[in-house]
């Protein structure tokens, strides 16, 4: 291994971890303690502050400078970069432009192998039909969140309504809440936190959040939910407390499974035979879940629950009114 390439992947494997000892760094890239020792120091005078410690369980650590060292990647590590700046900007975190003009200053110094592998990849961000259009959040706010987080610092903020009215014309309270996860999802950002005032879980636009300073005092970290933030979040997405479905049920299809499929989303296909198949799914309601059931146009019979069958005789009263032919007087006004 050339010289170059080890003292990357010095600088990789001291990234990764707290503490790394001597010896298992050695062993590791396959060279001696003494290269170990001459690698470290290389890497000191090109500016990064590595702290060693002595005895048999001595190892190096990586600390954080006032200043920023030149940065090393591999060429795995500057493709991966790169493409995250490039898709930067769908992720709604105001930093677009600043993501821009970092990809270009990168690219100015990659070697030529590594332009052309760049320069091959485009991507697009497209949107999907119904998704909500990205929200911008500045840096600052993000930043100011995520420091309240690390902190355990409560939160105070102002949290206009969904207008977004400006804070000069409108009369806010100051919310109070203790800060526990920062998200993204279809390019809008999401703190979730416990609100102290209502002693309950939220799930607050990052976009509409507007920090008061100074933060509130510390706090002790609660647990969210069942554990998992992501199932948590998943689940108040969906109007509920559990990452389910409230309203859940089962037909069969008179179509084959295969031409069902593409087409079920979360919806669990089985087939039955070569032409028929059972669809379960979920929906907030019995009535868009009867709706959705429709969507596949194709004769069906209800498995269950009585809600859903309830569902599709209440839909189909509501279809056969909407077609009912109007009368002679109503025909006339337009």
């Amino acid at each position: 291994m050339a010289t170059t390439e080890r003292l990357l992947t010095v600088l990789s494997l001291l990234q990764t971890r707290r503490d790394w000892p001597g010896s298992v760094l050695a062993a590791r890239l396959g060279i001696s303690h003494r290269t170990v020792r001459r690698d470290i120091e290389r890497l000191r005078e090109m500016g990064y502050r590595i702290h060693a410690t002595r005895g048999p369980d001595g190892g190096y650590r990586l600390e954080s400078g006032e200043e920023l060292p030149p940065l090393l990647f591999d060429d795995d590590q500057a493709l991966a970069v790169a493409i995250a700046l490039r898709t930067a900007p769908a992720l709604g975190a105001g930093i677009g432009e600043a993501a821009i003009r970092a990809l270009g200053t990168m690219r100015q110094v990659m070697p030529s192998r590594l332009r052309h592998r760049l320069d091959g990849l485009l991507v697009t961000t497209v949107r999907q039909p119904g998704e909500a259009t990205p929200a911008t959040v500045s840096l600052e706010v993000l930043v100011a969140l995520a420091q309240t987080i690390r902190d355990r610092q409560t939160l105070r903020f102002d949290y206009p309504g969904r207008g977004g009215a400006d804070a000069e014309t409108e009369t806010l309270t100051p919310r109070r809440a203790e800060p526990h996860h920062l998200l993204t999802s279809e390019g809008r950002w999401y703190l979730v936190a416990w609100d102290l005032d209502r002693e309950d879980w939220r799930l607050y636009r990052a976009d509409r959040i507007r920090p008061r300073i100074p933060h509130g005092a510390r706090f002790a970290p609660r647990t969210v939910p069942g554990g998992d933030v992501g199932e948590f979040v998943a689940a108040r997405f969906r109007g509920s407390d559990v990452n389910e479905w409230p309203c859940r049920g089962s037909v069969v299809l008179h179509l084959p499974a295969p031409e069902v499929r593409p087409f079920a989303g979360e919806g669990r296909v089985t087939a039955i035979d070569e032409h028929t198949c059972t669809l379960e799914a979920g929906s907030w309601s019995w009535g868009s879940l009867a709706a959705w059931f429709g969507r596949f146009e194709a004769a069906m019979d209800v498995v269950g629950p009585p809600e859903l069958r309830a569902a599709f005789a209440t839909l189909a009263g509501r279809y056969a009114a909407a077609v009912t032919v109007p009368a002679a007087g109503a025909r006339s006004r337009r």
